[in-house]
């Protein structure tokens, strides 16, 4: 099953990128913390695993943006006869640039939070053998040189049960 990691990361990116994805959760959570947000689009939730730096040197950088990537996957073998039953680890990492320092953590909270909030309204089966138990990690990045002027990247990590044939 080597295209494992890619099909999970398609289910991924059409979550986020869905009716009930980031581009309304992100303008809701922004209305309701009294910040003024950029309007997000459904081009910036991206399936890359690029670091910022080579991003913006490519040119193709702009923020607000999510990155979505497959970080591990495990055959754990737990079903007899599946080829494949076991964890995908995925990453959504949410980065936010700015010229000023002041707000970004603000910004990167809002963009973190509407990533957990899409989440945590996924429970469940995804179908074609993929289920979601809800369990993330927030990793917080600190606010570094680079993007606009200033970017933060908030890392959150969850896995995927996938069992299939």
């Amino acid at each position: 099953m080597a295209d494992i990691g890619t099909r999970v990361s398609g289910a991924v990116v059409n979550l986020f990128r869905g009716g009930q994805g980031l581009p309304g959760t992100v303008s809701s959570l922004a209305l309701e913390a009294g910040v003024e947000a950029t309007p997000f689009q459904i081009g910036q939730v991206i399936v890359s695993n690029v670091a910022p730096e080579l991003a913006e040197k490519a040119s193709y950088a702009t923020y607000p943006v999510v990155h979505l990537y497959c970080q591990k996957v495990t055959n754990q073998l737990r079903e007899k006869f599946r080829v494949f039953s076991g964890k995908v680890q995925m990453a959504a990492e949410a980065r936010v640039s700015q010229s000023r320092i002041e707000g970004i953590e603000t910004n990167s909270k809002v963009l973190s939070d509407a990533v957990t909030e899409v989440l945590d309204a996924s429970r469940g089966d995804w179908g074609n053998g993929m289920f979601f138990a809800g369990g993330y990690e927030i990793l917080y990045g600190p606010v570094k040189q680079g993007g606009k002027n200033f970017i933060q990247i908030t890392k959150i990590v969850f896995e995927v049960d996938v069992s299939t044939d």
